[in-house]
């Protein structure tokens, strides 16, 4: 049996796989196993942030496993607490818990916001408010946090606890921490799985003078945008606000499974013995390729992905069969006239990966791809859109 075979007999059918088996690669180039090369604009839905096979990368994860592939959290390693030291250090954040994924990290904040509401207000504050056309994740609370009420359809009863805001409706918010039973809202800058669509900066900062207010957590999502993908080193940093908590993943570990749930000042001491806890959490060997990774994110890195996310935007805006271009940084999305899934692919036909969200085109290079890829790239999607 091929791989093809093996895996529809033996992996569970929650996958829609294009045709293609990869098996090799470096940088922004693919290759499949019949030895054709494809360009990769969607980075594993934004996780190998500095692309596949990354030299840095491949030296910090070999000479880690060559030392302690894991240890249990009843021990300490070095990775782990550099790892935490770095996070904080670029974010003013206080502390941070390690899981698995952004779901773990969005767990994390759950719990967190709901913590601190009983012991600030009573039990009664346990209300997490997201919102509309929003995603956090498959686990039955994150499912419950995600407004999209398609995903709610065949897991019922999910947590309860949420309530659903539409993006811009600062007054609905408003109203519901006047009820005094807000504890937390959960925001993603960029609605990734929604659409690539980012928050209006006018609602951003009246939610966080909101939150202010009504003494309620702001708490963000950074799992898909965080770790330089808009040009920032956190979406959050875009539009000046301050949260109390951040939870991230994807390309923190630049392919290996890492999330982080970031606590700030007003929540650093929430989590304490036995409140919490991940068999797998700040790995040694996820915690050392996140150390690369995330050391790398200098301000003049992040600029430059800023640039080439201009750069990218500037190559796509106006194309015959574009009809619109949203997103930020290296994190965008393409509103084209023929429907996504055939721009897609069309687009792997011609040697050129990418995603959708919702109706769009999807895309998310390495942070570090080279111009002349991105440019190769763009003009294959630009033939795809206007076909």
């Amino acid at each position: 049996m091929n791989t093809f075979e093996l895996d529809q007999a033996y992996v569970a059918g929650t996958y829609k796989r294009f045709p293609v088996e990869i098996v090799s690669g470096k940088g922004s180039v693919v290759q499949d196993v019949n030895g054709r090369e494809y360009i990769d604009m969607g980075s594993g839905i934004a996780v190998t942030s500095f692309g596949v096979a990354d030299e840095e990368w491949i030296q910090a994860v070999e000479k880690q496993i060559h030392s302690v592939q894991h240890m249990s959290n009843l021990y300490y390693t070095a990775p782990c607490a550099r790892l935490a030291q770095l996070l904080c250090e670029k974010t003013g954040m206080k502390k941070v818990f390690f899981g698995n994924s952004g779901a773990e990290a969005n767990e994390c904040a759950i719990k967190v916001a709901r913590k601190w509401a009983a012991e600030r207000k009573g039990p009664e504050a346990s209300t997490v408010v997201t919102l509309k056309n929003s995603f956090h994740g498959r686990t039955l609370t994150t499912l419950a946090a995600t407004g999209q009420d398609h995903y709610h359809e065949l897991f019922q009863p999910l947590t309860p606890g949420f309530a659903h805001i539409g993006a811009g409706d600062a007054a609905a918010f408003e109203a519901l921490c006047q009820s005094g039973r807000v504890a937390a809202i959960l925001l993603e800058c960029v609605q990734g799985e929604g659409g690539v669509i980012p928050l209006d900066p006018a609602f951003a900062k009246d939610v966080e003078a909101i939150c202010r207010k009504h003494d309620v957590l702001l708490m963000i999502d950074e799992v898909q945008t965080g770790n330089g993908r808009t040009g920032k080193m956190y979406a959050y940093m875009n539009y000046g606000l301050h949260p109390d908590v951040v939870s991230t993943a994807k390309g923190l570990a630049g392919g290996l499974p890492m999330g982080a749930c970031l606590l700030g000042e007003r929540v650093e001491n929430v989590l304490s013995f036995g409140d919490h806890g991940s068999t797998f959490g700040g790995n040694p060997v996820a915690a050392a390729a996140a150390v690369s990774v995330v050391s790398r994110l200098t301000d003049d890195f992040l600029a430059e992905v800023a640039r080439k996310g201009d750069l990218l935007r500037s190559l796509l805006e106006g194309a015959p069969g574009i009809e619109s271009v949203t997103g930020m940084g290296l994190m965008l999305g393409l509103k084209t006239a023929k429907p996504a899934g055939e721009v897609v692919s069309a687009c792997m036909q011609k040697g050129v990966l990418c995603l959708t969200a919702k109706d769009k085109v999807r895309l998310l290079p390495a942070l570090n791809i080279p111009d002349s890829v991105l440019e190769k790239a763009a003009e294959v999607i630009r033939e795809s859109c206007g076909d």
